[in-house]
């Protein structure tokens, strides 16, 4: 797992540890410490935490004029034992919600489990974007599957096109105009 980065290709476009608004702002990191473990198994160091121990992130991408943001995970989603929704929500999402996001691109392709504890913060999360949305793309099936028997479904959109989108080959505008187009579909 050390040799999976965060998708890099964007930072020329943006660097979350530059921006006065993100919850990373002036984090510094260290290309050669691995600082960051899941279980047993060391991360690379770009890799940021919010409080889990088994769940890590990287916010690729944030566009507070357009109010969205691209958000990789890699590890283990866990609410039953961690709480990672709580964590998420408390000292990521709403300071990115209170700077004007309200779309979020959760791109879950390095997400290796689920473990479901209660709704309350999707739907807490959910009722709080009010008019924008969150959608999963690229989680694995069997972490959907999971995702759906819980009903979190019901708050984060996955499936269809959002299950294989070629996001690594877009510039950010473009992943959140594919995401919104395929939202878009859902409800008319």
């Amino acid at each position: 797992m050390h040799e999976i980065e965060p998708y890099y290709k964007w930072r020329d476009d943006y660097v979350a540890s530059e921006d006065e608004y993100s919850p990373f702002y002036a984090t510094q990191y260290s290309e050669f410490e691995f600082d960051k473990q899941i279980y047993n198994y060391l991360l690379h160091p770009q890799w940021d935490s919010f409080g889990s121990n088994t769940l890590y992130l990287k916010v690729l991408f944030a566009d507070y004029d357009r109010g969205y943001s691209i958000i990789e995970f890699i590890g283990e989603w866990n609410d039953a034992i961690n709480n990672d929704i709580m964590m998420l929500k408390r000292e990521i999402l709403e300071l990115m919600m209170d700077n004007g996001i309200n779309k979020f691109v959760l791109i879950g392709e390095n997400v290796l489990n689920f473990h479901y504890s209660d709704d309350s913060y999707y739907e807490e999360w959910f009722q709080e974007v009010e008019d924008g949305w969150i959608a999963g793309v690229n989680f694995r099936e069997h972490v959907i599957d999971e995702f759906k028997r819980s009903n979190i479904d019901y708050y984060i959109n996955f499936g269809g096109q959002l299950d294989e989108l070629n996001w690594r080959s877009q510039k950010p505008i473009q992943v959140f105009k594919l995401v919104e187009e395929q939202l878009t579909k859902r409800l008319t």
